[in-house]
């Protein structure tokens, strides 16, 4: 065998080792033996002096550069929108129904530096960090000296493929114990100081991977789904993450969240959330891109502290709509700066799901300032005890109906229904009736001053008082005073925090102000069906929900007292221009703007933009690659603006 075959085939056999050792966790073969086959290439490289493109020594650190070059992607690389509430999610899922039928992918969220390889003719040419998404910085060098990608791979055209760059949690502490006047903060930083070090030999003694997720670029079409492009990764032998799942239904993603939730505990790989994108690219197409995000996917963020303690009872707790939510008293713990002594689930089916019972091991996290949430149980013990079904409103006593996963009491003036309703109506984000707190609002109702948002407006300073003139505990003069005041200054209100206020089921602050750019309560109520799902963030079962709420006789003759008493909701005043008066919608790509430039340039001009066309919309301007929002203009007759006639009007 010449020396040519020779090296070609110990190329063939270190690299086949080094997949198994690096990408799969399977070692075929012990050190000894690669490092033999190894020296015997290397000899043969330096005898010959010729070194074949996917050699394995290529991946040796080279001498430090002196800066590193920009390069262009050739397609750009988005970062990701972000969520850190259930609603945020749902919202998501409503966008993504209105675009057409679509399945979902759940992957984690890596906390690392996103790095981007090309390859031409099915070889390596070039490893960049994403920078600006644009254009990055040239980090070959550096790359070359990690074993988690192919050299060569079967593909022959010009292909880009993302992935983040890591430092496993173990090899971060065993690099700190051998080095311990330098030791590194945090995988994060380690992993981009590593990559963007300017010695590739600093690089390879870190020892950072990468982790494929993605296909940023390939010639021609792009493959039909997510699913296929992971498979396209491995079958090149990229190294991915093993967690990968396809959801039907946001259901199904909401768990496949939970799972990633509490499986990172014990991963290896710093994460702080799960990415879940549309699978077909077909959705994909037609849902588009904004100037920042790709509108088909969303990271749900982890922004949160996690503890583990004990269940010592369940009950149940009431909400506005009626809806029983299991409430977990568990031992205290400190989470987030707070001594936590309560969690929640959503409902029986999540409780179940969970496998949650009493006097169990159970994880809890807190974010946001909400109450903290139970993930899941962690360990059972001898005496845990299963949580039973409710059959009654623990409130009340009326009859429980099952919905689903979800229990509703049945009573509509069930106590704790009442307090939640005007709870939420005073909430900062609705009425923000600063000081009234659902104890105050629960003394009201106690005492027969409240039943309906409109009897806040009726309350005066003797309503806090006893039979003898004197304030009730708790109750002094200036908090009667304060709270007064609030009520007042509250009569003023946007209308999207008005229609947010009312807490119509579904529709939550992002829906509310679809709602308001129609300009009224009377034009939100007059809206059909058609009409409402039109809206992008509201479904088929919010716009029955709003439908159902203004076709009751009490909710108008409330919005009628609520009217009376001098809440005023407006919207806010629109600057004078070209646009003034118009509702417009931008579809497709503007060769002379971003899109967020355009809504910029129209609000300036008094317009207002819209995410969606509906029967409100009275102007829309294609782009090229326009899509159905286009199609629908026309069946509707909206008037159609092309991007020269749009930027004649602005000059």
């Amino acid at each position: 065998m010449n020396d040519q075959l020779r090296m070609r085939e110990l190329c063939d056999i270190l690299n086949r080792w080094a997949y198994r050792y690096y990408v799969l966790d399977d070692p075929e073969v012990p050190d000894r033996e690669y490092d033999r086959l190894y020296d015997e290439l290397v000899a043969l490289e330096r005898d010959t002096g010729m070194v074949l493109p996917d050699s394995p020594t290529r991946r040796v650190g080279g001498e430090p550069v002196k800066g590193f070059a920009r390069h262009t992607h050739l397609a750009r690389l988005f970062s990701l929108d972000k969520a850190v509430t259930t609603d945020e999610l749902t919202a998501f899922f409503t966008r993504v129904a209105k675009a057409g039928d679509a399945t979902y992918t759940v992957e984690y969220k890596y906390d690392g530096l996103t790095v981007c390889l090309t390859y031409e003719e099915g070889a390596f040419v070039r490893a960049t960090t994403r920078g600006n998404g644009t254009e990055g910085e040239d980090v070959t060098a550096q790359v070359l000296t990690l074993p988690s990608f192919p050299l060569t791979i079967s593909y022959r055209g010009t292909l880009e493929v993302r992935g983040e760059a890591v430092i496993r949690l173990s090899v971060l502490d065993r690099y700190n114990a051998e080095h311990p006047d330098e030791t590194l903060k945090n995988a994060r930083n380690a992993a981009a100081g590593a990559i963007r070090n300017l010695d590739p030999k600093v690089t390879k003694a870190r020892r950072p991977e990468i982790l494929f997720y993605d296909i940023n670029y390939m010639d021609g079409e792009p493959l039909p789904s997510q699913t296929e492009a992971m498979d396209f990764l491995r079958r090149e032998g990229f190294q991915t993450f093993p967690y990968f799942r396809v959801c039907r239904t946001p259901e199904e993603v909401f768990s496949a969240v939970d799972e990633i939730e509490i499986g990172r505990r014990s991963l290896d790989v710093l994460t702080d959330g799960a990415v879940i994108k549309v699978n077909e690219e077909g959705v994909r197409a037609d849902m588009g891109a904004t100037d920042k995000f790709p509108r088909w996917a969303i990271a749900y963020k982890f922004e949160a502290e996690e503890a583990e303690t004990t269940v010592r009872r369940v009950f149940w707790q009431v909400g506005r709509t009626g809806k029983l939510t299991p409430l977990a008293e568990v031992e205290p713990v400190e989470l987030a700066g707070a001594t936590v002594r309560r969690a929640t689930l959503n409902n029986f089916g999540d409780l179940t799901k969970k496998d949650v019972k009493v006097h169990s091991r159970v994880l809890i996290r807190r974010s946001n300032e909400v109450i903290p949430e139970i993930l899941g149980a962690v360990s059972h013990v001898e005496g845990s005890v299963p949580v039973e079904k409710p059959a009654v409103c623990p409130s009340c006593g009326a009859p429980v109906r099952e919905v689903g996963a979800n229990l509703f009491c049945t009573n509509e003036l069930c106590p704790p229904r009442i307090v939640q309703r005007l709870t939420h109506f005073c909430s900062k984000e609705a009425a923000d009736v600063e000081g009234m707190s659902e104890a105050t609002l629960h003394f009201l109702l106690e005492k027969g001053k409240v039943s309906r948002f409109s009897d806040l407006y009726r309350l005066t300073r003797a309503d806090f008082l006893r039979e003898d003139g004197k304030p009730y505990d708790g109750y002094g003069e200036k908090k009667i005073s304060n709270l007064l005041s609030a009520i007042e200054k509250s009569k003023k209100i946007p209308l999207d925090r008005f229609l947010y206020a009312l807490g119509i089921d579904g529709i939550g602050r992002v829906a509310a102000r679809d709602l308001a750019a129609f300009g009224s309560v009377e034009a939100v109520a007059a809206l059909t069906y058609e009409e409402l799902v039109a809206i992008e963030d509201v479904g088929e079962v919010t716009a029955r929900s709003v439908l159902a709420y203004f076709a009751s006789e009490d909710n108008r003759e409330e919005i009628e007292r609520l009217l009376a008493a001098g809440v005023s909701p407006f919207v806010k005043a629109r600057a004078a221009g070209v646009f003034s008066g118009e509702s417009v919608v931008l579809t497709g790509s503007l060769s002379s703007m971003t899109r967020s430039e355009a809504q910029k340039k129209i609000e300036e001009a008094g317009g207002v933009c819209q995410s969606a066309v509906t029967s409100a919309t009275t102007l829309v301007i294609a782009g090229e690659k326009a899509g159905s929002k286009l199609d629908k203009a026309k069946k509707l007759g909206v008037k159609i603006l092309s991007e020269d006639e749009f930027l004649a009007l602005l000059s």
